[in-house]
């Protein structure tokens, strides 16, 4: 999923405050410092995302072209594909 900036800021604010509501988090440092790393946290995940898309989308291709593709409904053997590589790299989709 891609995102800009200013949603993943967004995404990022409306997390801290509703742990803040929640009283689940206490700042240690500075609300800057906790929404940074929040949004690190964000951009980090949808890198990682984005890195298991393409390689799922190769070893599809590479499949694709050793049982010559026929009969196979692609968009299904993508998501058996992302959603094995998922579970092997410990991503959560």
């Amino acid at each position: 999923m891609r995102l800009k900036e200013e949603q993943i800021a967004r995404l990022a604010e409306k997390v801290l405050g509703d742990l803040e509501r929640a009283q689940l988090v206490e700042q240690k440092q500075g609300r800057g410092a906790v929404l940074a790393g929040i949004k690190a946290a964000i951009a980090e995940d949808l890198k990682l995302e984005e890195a298991l898309e393409r390689d799922a989308e190769a070893l599809l291709e590479q499949t694709l072209k050793a049982v010559g593709g026929q009969g196979i409904d692609r968009h299904k053997m993508l998501r058996m594909i992302k959603e094995k590589l998922a579970k092997e790299r410990k991503i959560v989709l």
